[in-house]
């Protein structure tokens, strides 16, 4: 089971999210946005930047902190395709769909030539794929879906199958986020 802590998604941007926000010195879409943390907070900094969640629940949250947010599945039309400089994957979103590789294929279609993607890792090691499912205080909370989850010593390999290279991991202290920066191959 992956533990995911869903109460710094609704709190504003943090120390632990400062290295992915100042990696974005460009157009930044923030895929799997949830409450929009990343977009306001890149939006305060003067980054123009968009949120894309499949929730309507989370894309109403993103406007009520003054964030862009469009209500899509991320491999359906976005704006913008071929041209935004970052894509952030916080949060262990790497694991929408359960095919890390598919979704960075999908994510590069979404950059610019010299873009890079800004990825939040699993803390164990290796790649995942399974069923997941949200569980709160209470239980369950919905139905299966496919997830994944990638670990430090697996994230090149996943990135080189989707035609990007990892450029930098960057790990904060033991038990605490690990996040990489993936960038356009070519």
């Amino acid at each position: 089971m992956v533990r995911l802590d869903s109460r710094r998604w609704r709190k504003r941007a943090g120390r632990s999210d400062r290295w992915l926000l100042d990696g974005c010195l460009g157009p930044t879409v923030d895929l799997g946005c949830g409450p929009g943390r990343l977009v306001a907070a890149l939006i305060e900094r003067g980054v123009p930047a968009l949120g894309v969640d499949s929730s309507p629940v989370a894309v109403r949250l993103c406007a009520a902190r003054g964030a862009v947010a469009l209500r899509r599945d991320l491999f359906s039309r976005i704006p913008g395709e071929g041209r935004w400089h970052h894509a952030l994957l916080a949060d262990g979103n790497i694991g929408i769909g359960g095919d890390p590789v598919g979704l960075l294929h999908r994510v590069r279609r979404l950059l610019h030539p010299r873009g890079s993607v800004l990825v939040e890792l699993g803390a164990e090691p290796g790649l995942w794929r399974g069923p997941a499912r949200l569980v709160g205080r209470h239980g369950p909370v919905g139905g299966w879906f496919p997830w994944a989850s990638v670990g430090p010593d697996a994230v090149a390999g996943v990135a080189s199958a989707a035609g990007l290279r990892l450029a930098e991991v960057r790990r904060a202290r033991p038990g605490r986020r690990t996040v990489a920066e993936l960038r356009v191959v070519g």
